[in-house]
């Protein structure tokens, strides 16, 4: 396959002497495999130069498939410029994460109506398809698709084309899941030391590839004051990438307030990083304009998550919060319920455990310090329980020790969040582990 890349900015576009050398246009990548198919990894404002040279031969139709790795406005706003969406002869299919509060399709459509763009969806006379995706492997333009959700605000895939004998993964946007990687007591750079289930998952989906185009647009020291706002720092990407085998790794996703100095420095720092590793690994930030080709080393094939879900219930997802503390069991009903959630509530872990049992809700949240009976005590219970064995669980802690959450783990625990969290990260941990169950 050959890859390059068209936009490398995130969050909003930085053009400018300052951007000349790594780019200052939003995400958009383009990756064409041997059959002459093209997929296309985000469509921000490089997607309008995409889209000019797809169409330097009019009279040659274009095939592609574009993957949206989810609506955020630096991600799609190129869209109504791609050259390619205005010729009859070509024919386009969309891909986006199902979840969101509105179809794919809808959302495009919202940003081209005639108070922001003089051309509607609907007058684009190319052949359209759109498809909301969950994750799971999919046969897209004769390629073999692995989608996996993402940890961001907003409902996220990463993408795994598998074409040609390579493996090429896309994932933007995705910040750590935990806050220590490895675990104390075994060695890193090792998948099963990874102290998270969803760091570990993450590693999994990237394992073996050929080329991972990530995000990096955080230093370590930057992250800090940056965290839940979904995006990773080059550090946690090259320490994941390395552990999973990954053959080259691009860095993209540069933050608008990096110059080209900014990025060249992170570049130098990511590669020491992987010197110290003694890993054969590539790595380097994205640029726009150069051709990468990406040859087949037998990448085995990734394990896909079940794609094979019930068909979601019309009713809003039903999520049961088990915790002491009122204060917080208000702030997440609130938060919750203004997403279209019905909420339920419980003080204790015995009554906790009880209204599981009684209500079967789609999602628990679930604290694991409690009078009457333990997070872990309900967690166990629930699992011991055919009602109630399938039922996601996200345990909430002021205390995440390594101990705590290796053991929520290892009970069945679905995902993991601290206290105190920020609103954002709540409400995408949520959609994460509704998703992954196959609810909206």
């Amino acid at each position: 396959m050959q890859v390059r890349f068209w936009g490398t900015r995130g969050s909003i576009a930085a053009p400018g002497p300052q951007t000349i050398r790594f780019g200052g246009n939003t995400s958009c990548v383009e990756a064409r495999a041997a059959s002459g198919h093209v997929f296309v990894f985000d469509c921000g404002t490089g997607a309008r130069l995409l889209g000019d040279a797809l169409m330097a031969d009019p009279t040659k139709p274009v095939s592609a498939s574009i993957l949206f790795s989810h609506t955020h406005w630096d991600h799609i706003q190129g869209f109504p410029f791609f050259a390619p969406a205005f010729e009859p002869q070509n024919t386009i299919a969309v891909y986006a994460p199902e979840g969101g509060r509105r179809s794919l399709h809808d959302t495009l459509a919202r940003q081209m109506e005639h108070s922001y763009f003089p051309v509607d969806l609907s007058q684009l006379p190319a052949t359209l398809t759109y498809h909301d995706l969950g994750e799971g492997a999919h046969q897209i333009g004769g390629a073999r698709v692995v989608a996996q959700y993402l940890h961001h605000p907003a409902v996220t895939l990463g993408y795994r084309v598998e074409a040609d004998g390579a493996a090429i993964v896309y994932a933007c946007d995705h910040e750590p899941f935990g806050g220590a990687l490895w675990r104390k007591d075994a060695p890193p750079g090792r998948l099963e030391s990874i102290l998270h289930d969803g760091d570990r998952r993450h590693a999994e989906f990237l394992a073996d590839a050929d080329l991972v185009i990530h995000d990096a647009q955080y230093t370590p020291e930057e992250y800090p004051a940056k965290k839940n706002w979904g995006h990773s720092t080059f550090e946690y990407v090259v320490e994941l990438a390395a552990a999973a085998g990954v053959k080259r790794l691009a860095l993209t996703h540069h933050d608008p307030s990096h110059d080209d100095d900014f990025v060249a420095e992170i570049e130098r720092r990511a590669r020491a990083a992987v010197e110290r590793r003694r890993s054969p690994m590539e790595v380097f930030c994205a640029r726009e304009g150069p051709l990468l080709r990406v040859d087949a080393r037998g990448a085995r094939p990734a394990a896909a998550p079940d794609a094979a879900r019930p068909p979601a219930a019309a009713h809003p997802a039903r999520i049961l919060v088990v915790d002491d503390e009122s204060n917080l069991r208000l702030l997440v009903v609130k938060v919750l319920e203004s997403d279209g959630y019905v909420l339920s509530q419980a003080a204790n872990g015995r009554d906790g455990l009880r209204l599981a049992r009684e209500q079967k809700p789609d999602l628990v949240i679930l604290d694991l310090v409690m009078p009457e009976l333990g997070g872990l005590d309900v967690l166990k219970a629930m699992r011991a329980n055919r009602e109630t064995e399938a039922i996601p669980v996200l345990i909430i802690t002021a205390h995440p020790d390594e101990a705590s959450i290796r053991a929520g783990f290892d009970h069945g625990a679905t995902d993991y969040l601290t206290k105190p969290f920020a609103v954002p990260q709540l409400t995408a941990r949520v959609r994460a582990c509704l998703a992954r169950a196959g609810r909206p």
